[in-house]
């Protein structure tokens, strides 16, 4: 006989009547916007509250994935709430089941897994009255053009250890067949401006694709004892589990999707709140998925910033006004026009500064510090336009056949010398892979013409985008 999972918080969480849910959902995603490049997404760490309160960062998560994507099967992952219990917990009945109707669990798969590691086993009890995986599973149904078998997992222990031996065994899954949500809330119940500290430090760690960090910064939450905060992440197991699984995998990147936490709601008390972060993790051949509403608030913050600095005034953005998309570790340079005329270029190739926080720093010394230029003046503010270039990180090459000119930037180095060109540069000057080099190698590491031979060189790539022009 088959074994089917009913729902438990359908009519609490989400309506129950299927036409009203289709309705509810398509409101939640109507909100959410394509993002520009996007990549095959491999995994989602997404929120599982009521869907008043955080189905539209969960609904902007999933519409990261391409609609027609086919994956052999959904690794629901989750911690569980109601009730402890050691290991895992894989669910052996056969479907679960929405309003929207039922979707089959790969039996035969979670057997293999359960035959892999004590640490998997069948709890019942543990899943029959969970919200965290049930939640996602409408959301899914309505967005993917396809069916897609399941394999829920609900995780009951606390030991580190044991989280690193599921992720062991669940770590030759993580490919390009499957995708893995991991369902998670963040903090519960301080007030909404602790709630945004707490919650962009927890989401900072774990986008730095650190275990170790994650765990030190929850600690770091609980010493802090903020009023009214029970936990900084409910589904802390969860997500280690998944970085267990990512943290040696260089060509992942996580990326910030959205947050809001549940005073953002209509019906939100701003005194105690629930955090809500949606998180994707995609290969990283394609670096980064900017939104064009990412794209003109930086510019804005670029515009913003020069403005302040040419009044010899500091630039302060409320951190919850800071889009999600824009908290990626990036390098960046912007480029400050006036009349139309290039009137300063300052950049920073490196990852290891906040993307927007690079812009507005760059922002700020290509119309003040750039000593090839005069400095831009109050009075010429409204004569100017930016450019920003977002850039991919640099990867070494040691064949210069790799270089597309005009798709590729280069960073040459030699010793403490380097130097660089976005990969506009030679398209617009219409240079081949070598005069790009020598150039480089000349005018800007200072190295010679033929410097370039005997240094390291780098090839990243940029997204531009432009303020309108003055």
């Amino acid at each position: 006989m088959e074994v089917k999972r009913v729902p438990a918080v359908a009519g609490l969480f989400y309506e129950d009547n299927p036409a009203l849910l289709l309705e509810q959902i398509k409101s939640l995603f109507a909100g959410t916007e394509v993002p520009v490049g996007k990549d095959h997404v491999k995994a989602l760490i997404l929120p599982h509250a009521g869907y008043i309160f955080s189905g539209e960062v969960a609904a902007t998560g999933i519409n990261r994935i391409n609609p027609d994507s086919r994956y052999d099967n959904i690794f629901l992952i989750g911690t569980s709430h109601r009730m402890s219990f050691n290991g895992a917990s894989l669910y052996q009945g056969d479907y679960f089941i929405t309003p929207l109707g039922a979707i089959p669990v790969n039996h035969e798969l979670v057997q293999t897994i359960s035959s892999e590691s004590p640490c998997f086993n069948f709890n019942s009890d543990a899943h029959i009255k969970e919200h965290s995986l049930e939640v996602q599973l409408p959301l899914l149904q309505y967005h993917l053009q396809y069916n897609f078998n399941i394999v829920p997992i609900l995780i009951g222990t606390r030991s580190l250890e044991i989280c690193g031996e599921i992720a062991a065994v669940l770590e030759p899954y993580f490919n390009q067949n499957n995708l893995f949500i991991i369902s998670t809330d963040f903090s519960h119940y301080p007030n909404y401006n602790d709630a945004v500290e707490l919650d962009t430090e927890t989401a900072n760690a774990i986008i730095k694709n650190n275990p170790e960090l994650l765990l030190k910064t929850l600690e770091k939450h609980d010493k802090e004892n903020t009023p009214g905060l029970s936990t900084s992440l409910c589904g802390w197991s969860s997500v280690l589990t998944l970085m267990n699984m990512t943290e040696h995998n260089t060509n992942l990147k996580y990326a910030h999707v959205q947050y809001k936490n549940s005073g953002d709601s209509p019906i939100g008390d701003k005194a105690g709140v629930v955090g809500y972060h949606s998180i994707v993790i995609t290969e990283s051949q394609n670096e980064f998925a900017l939104l064009k509403s990412e794209q003109e608030w930086l510019i804005r913050c670029a515009l913003n910033g020069i403005e302040d600095a040419i009044n010899s005034r500091s630039t302060n953005l409320p951190e919850n006004e800071i889009p999600d998309g824009v908290k990626i570790y990036a390098g960046a340079f912007v480029s400050v026009y006036l009349n139309n005329e290039l009137n300063g270029c300052i950049g920073h190739i490196g990852s290891d500064e906040l993307l927007w926080k690079n812009v507005l720093r760059c922002a700020r010394a290509a119309a003040t510090e750039d000593n090839r230029f005069s400095a831009i003046v109050p009075e010429d503010f409204n004569k100017i336009s930016v450019e920003i270039s977002v850039l991919t990180p640099p990867k070494m090459i040691d064949n210069i056949d790799l270089i597309i000119p005009g798709k590729h930037g280069i960073l040459i180095k030699k010793g403490s010398q380097q130097g660089t060109f976005l990969p506009h540069v030679a398209k617009k000057m219409n240079w081949n892979t070598l005069e790009m080099l020598e150039h480089c190698s000349r005018d800007k590491a200072k190295i010679g013409k033929d410097g370039w031979k005997k240094s390291e060189i780098y090839i990243y790539e940029a997204i531009v985008f432009k303020s309108n022009q003055a």
